[in-house]
């Protein structure tokens, strides 16, 4: 394609086509400064955590960009990051597109609501840049195989933002598990018992568009609807019925409890089970206790069986809990053959008889530590070295544990067990392989791309 790509025709035409027509992705060139210039998409929430880590790492990385819908959001963060770093204030976009397109930006990282999270990885990468994307990492099964997909076409580092990969006592630990230090893993347990703010969230009503809120590009892909605010007036910070954090609890938005903070205990769960894909998924539960207009369970439990018979629990529970002796409000468990390994407490041999006390299994004293920084410090160590197996984790391994919530999501939207072939990625009842993937809107389209790797 020869036409020049001006902004206008740019932000007029798909967003996947115009990048894909009008750059080809070249590798990483680390600013002249020697520091890696990141652009940070969505900040209001974790993404401001994203700042305060790129901008405290003053030799390794500056950001040179913000994106956001939110213009008063936006603002804010572009005097927090100027007044955090020597460096000259940071570009401002609105539209993610065009950070995508920015010559003097290495990486992208993003924080946006879920349903954003793999079109801005693969727009990404196609502008060129490496990516750091928050949990997780799709809104749905179609979608994660596209990023890895994306990551093999573009030869991209993607970090997922699963920051226990990055914990050294547990790459420590789930070595030891792999290695068969307490037998065959027969069994792992997941949970999420959050409830100290996730309450209610009330009812809406369609309504007025703030005047800093571009609707438009915060729908993305998802289909347009109206905007909602909420009835009796909005909460501090939440300037409609969705924006900025109850999307978690809307279908075509987030992902429910399991897609939030539940992706984090199913990624250690996948980690440590390292079984890959599962070959049959039930879940069951409901959204009880709330009269509102949220979507999605808040108390959940799944069971995952896989091909050499295995299985893997998980539960979600928003209204409260007791403390549990494993972990507390979140944590896994894993059940081997010869004992138990609990995150947080280490291993331990299984109790014999009633009054009998779990005995505790030393780790080898000869069992190194890994301690390369924490998540952001990985991710710059792999963007440097151009190697993926310097991130926390691979890609598909990224997808495997996202896929994971969202199986047990369709699951319990269809309300029964499924059988799903791991190899293919598909349902064997053909009826519900449409909510692998989604309808997107006409210039926000994931693009599909084919994938070598295999689960």
């Amino acid at each position: 394609m020869n036409t020049p790509l001006t902004r206008r025709t740019f932000l007029g035409s798909s967003a996947a086509a115009v990048i894909v027509a009008g750059m080809k992705a070249q590798g990483t060139v680390i600013g002249a400064n020697n520091r890696v210039r990141v652009c940070t998409v969505g900040i209001n929430g974790r993404g401001g955590s994203h700042l305060k880590a790129f901008t405290s790492m003053k030799g390794d990385s500056e950001v040179a960009g913000l994106c956001d819908v939110d213009a008063t959001v936006l603002a804010r963060g572009g005097k927090q990051v100027a007044d955090a770093q020597d460096s000259k204030p940071p570009a401002l976009f609105r539209d993610l597109r065009e950070a995508c397109a920015a010559k003097d930006i290495d990486v992208i990282t993003v924080a946006t609501p879920n349903h954003w999270h793999t079109l801005a990885a693969i727009l990404a990468m196609q502008g060129g840049k490496d990516v750091y994307v928050e949990k997780p990492m799709s809104h749905n099964v179609f979608e994660g195989r596209q990023v890895v997909a994306a990551a093999e076409k573009y030869k991209k580092i993607v970090q997922h933002g699963t920051q226990s990969r990055s914990n050294p006592k547990l790459i420590r630990d789930m070595k030891l598990i792999h290695s068969g230090f307490i037998g065959q893993i027969v069994e792992s347990r997941g949970y999420v018992y959050k409830n100290g703010n996730r309450g209610s969230i009330g009812r809406g009503k369609p309504g007025p568009v703030p005047a800093n809120i571009d609707w438009n590009l915060w729908q993305g892909p998802a289909q347009e609807t109206q905007f909602f605010v909420k009835a009796g007036g909005q909460a501090k910070n939440q300037p409609g019925m969705w924006v900025h954090y109850d999307w978690h609890y809307n279908w075509q938005y987030g992902n429910g409890e399991i897609g939030n903070q539940g992706v984090h205990q199913m990624d250690i769960a996948c980690w440590g089970h390292n079984r890959g894909m599962p070959v049959r998924v039930h879940s069951a539960g409901g959204r009880f206790g709330m009269d509102d207009d949220g979507q999605t369970p808040n108390t959940q439990a799944t069971t995952f069986s896989y091909a050499d018979g295995t299985i893997m629990t998980f539960e979600v529970r928003n209204l409260g809990s007791f403390q549990e002796m494993d972990g507390g409000d979140c944590g896994n468990s894993f059940f081997g053959t010869k004992g138990m390994y609990v995150v947080g407490q280490g291993f331990f041999t299984y109790k014999q008889g009633k009054m009998a006390q779990r005995e505790k299994i030393p780790v080898p004293g000869d069992a190194p530590l890994d301690d390369e920084g924490d998540a952001f410090k990985r991710f710059l160590n792999a963007v440097r070295s151009r190697k993926q197996s310097d991130a926390p984790m691979s890609v598909l391994d990224a997808h495997v544990s996202c896929a994971h919530c969202h199986l047990g999501n369709i699951a319990y939207r269809v309300g029964r067990s499924l059988e799903f072939d791991a190899k293919a990625e598909r349902f064997k009842d053909e009826s519900v392989n449409a909510y692998l993937t989604r309808d997107y809107r006409k210039g926000f389209e994931v693009p599909r791309l084919e994938s070598r790797s295999s689960t």
